[in-house]
């Protein structure tokens, strides 16, 4: 990457593993501007935190699923780097933003799947793509996918399917961009105690100590484990890593 100062776009960065890749990322000296759904209040406090950190920071509301918006997400993003860092470009891309619902192959309803489609694969496809005129050359782009395109746990038949997607399409990505320098790799977190699915890993005991029994290392993951992976990838120490799933599940499931 160039010498100028970095900076990082992550999408859905005002709460799990967003917002920890983006507090992880400006301790690592990079500028980060983090997006949100409808939480500002969460995200105006990441963007303190990522400022107590001695790097630049801002906030950016929008729909992930809603590609429709992208447009006029990128127009207030080119202004947003104009005005505090007199740049056109972002350097590293983390498409983060998601959800997951558990229901069965069997149960999972045309609603659900079509919400999911549109903020896990769809989105992140066209973000990515009205993002690559914006993304500097020699950057990075990390998606982030998870444990369970490798490992099943019933109930995230239609969400695990749509990581799949993304783990083909970092593929692609990596194929494609780097033509221009771009490195392109995806994250696979195994199961982790945040809000995700309703905060069923955090919250339900019997859960965390089933998925704590199938993880080499023993306890459930924590989003403080994934955020430095993420900011590893983003790192020229791993700047030959390119087109690659890097699992981060303590070894669950081996």
């Amino acid at each position: 990457m160039n010498s100028t100062q970095k900076i990082a776009l992550v999408t859905g960065g005002s709460r799990g593993l967003g917002r920890n890749s983006a507090i992880a990322l400006s301790l690592k000296g990079i500028d980060v501007i983090i997006t949100y759904h409808t939480r500002k209040d969460e995200a105006e406090k990441v963007v303190k935190e990522i400022e107590g950190n001695g790097r630049k920071a801002a906030a950016l509301q929008l729909d992930a699923g809603n590609v429709s918006s992208f447009d006029s997400f990128v127009s207030q993003l080119t202004t947003v780097l104009s005005e505090k860092w007199n740049r056109d470009q972002i350097d590293i891309l983390v498409n983060n933003a998601g959800f997951g619902i558990h229901a069965s192959v069997a149960e999972t309803t045309e609603e659900q799947f079509d919400s999911m489609l549109n903020v896990q694969f769809k989105g992140v496809f066209f973000l990515s793509q009205k993002l690559y005129p914006r993304i500097a050359d020699n950057g990075r782009v990390v998606n982030i996918s998870t444990g369970l395109t490798r490992f099943v746990i019933e109930g995230f038949g239609a969400y695990s399917a749509m990581k799949g997607a993304i783990e083909i399409l970092t593929k692609y990505m990596a194929k494609e961009w780097g033509k221009r320098g771009i490195r392109v790799n995806a994250v696979a977190p195994g199961a982790i105690a945040t809000d995700f699915g309703g905060g069923s890993v955090r919250d339900n005991q019997q859960m965390r100590d089933f998925i704590a029994s199938n993880i080499a290392l023993g306890r459930v993951g924590e989003a403080d484990d994934i955020g430095p992976v993420v900011a590893s990838l983003c790192t020229d120490e791993l700047g030959w890593v390119n087109g690659t799933r890097l699992e981060a599940s303590g070894g669950q499931m081996l």
